[in-house]
């Protein structure tokens, strides 16, 4: 069975996933980055190789998602895996089911800060990044394969991803906030673990000594020295530079919209998010 780590991208899976594959693969609870390797992807081109698709139409792996988690599945054993995904069908096609999904995480991030992160990784302009929040139409897929989607992720807005995964009521979901985990990882990550165990009926006791050290050595400031020492097997390649790399850690915590845009923008912002705002209390 399958226990989704799941968000909106850029709103801090990566670091959630560094916690996990910290704490339940490694015996002391120190991250190394190639831990991350524990904690796959889905969709991903590797998990359709078996099935007859179109690698060159946009949406035909869909038909495949749930014979793919259902091979995933064979061994039944537990498995984490990260998704951007929307939680719902396409032409037809759910993402999941409850026979395939024993549960999963979804973190979640004042959008008014995804946006400048989404500026950094996808190299665009303010309203770019804005206009791909707020399209219901919205897909990623590894834009350095030419005409091949296989790697094909449906996001639809950031609005409807987050509800997409909140409203659902096929297996349970635990709702984080990405500035919650910021202010309190360690009791934040603890209720996770906890979550997680009973989830997927784990009888091992919450290990304090292997949290601590997870939380200690995935710090920001931790990672972003990992990424200036090693390199970050999750940074990809500039659009405008093949050689140059886009540094995967920008502002983290730091990052804040008040310091970023002018009175104007700031309203604007508030206006298109203003439901969801209130909802999570970001306002």
């Amino acid at each position: 069975m399958i226990f989704w780590i799941a968000s909106y991208p850029k709103s801090g899976n990566t670091w959630l996933r560094a916690l996990l594959s910290a704490y339940y693969y490694s015996n002391d609870g120190f991250f190394d980055q190639f831990l991350l390797n524990n904690i796959g992807q889905f969709p991903e081109k590797k998990y359709f190789s078996e099935f007859n698709y179109n690698p060159k139409v946009v949406t035909d792996t869909t038909k495949f998602w749930i014979k793919a988690q259902e091979k995933i599945n064979q061994d039944k054993k537990i498995k984490f895996f990260k998704t951007h995904n929307f939680l719902g069908k396409i032409n037809n096609n759910n993402f999941t089911n409850k026979k395939n999904s024993v549960g999963g995480v979804y973190i979640v991030r004042d959008p008014r800060n995804v946006i400048t992160s989404l500026k950094n990784h996808f190299e665009f302009s303010t309203d770019q990044a804005l206009n791909f929040m707020i399209s219901e139409k919205k897909y990623i897929y590894d834009r350095f394969k030419d005409n091949d989607y296989s790697d094909f992720q449906f996001l639809s807005s950031w609005e409807k991803n987050y509800k997409s995964w909140k409203n659902q009521n096929n297996f349970p979901v635990k709702i984080i906030k990405y500035e919650d985990l910021c202010n309190k990882t360690y009791e934040i990550f603890r209720e996770i673990i906890k979550f997680a165990n009973k989830t997927i009926k784990s009888k091992d006791r919450f290990n304090v000594e292997k949290a601590k050290n997870a939380v200690s050595s995935t710090s920001f400031n931790k990672m972003k020295n990992i990424e200036n020492k090693e390199g970050f097997k999750e940074s990809v390649l500039s659009k405008y530079n093949s050689s140059n790399k886009i540094p995967f850690f920008h502002l983290g915590p730091k990052n804040n919209w008040k310091n970023t845009y002018n009175t104007n923008y700031q309203k604007k912002l508030n206006s298109i998010f203003n439901e969801n705002l209130r909802e999570l209390n970001y306002i």
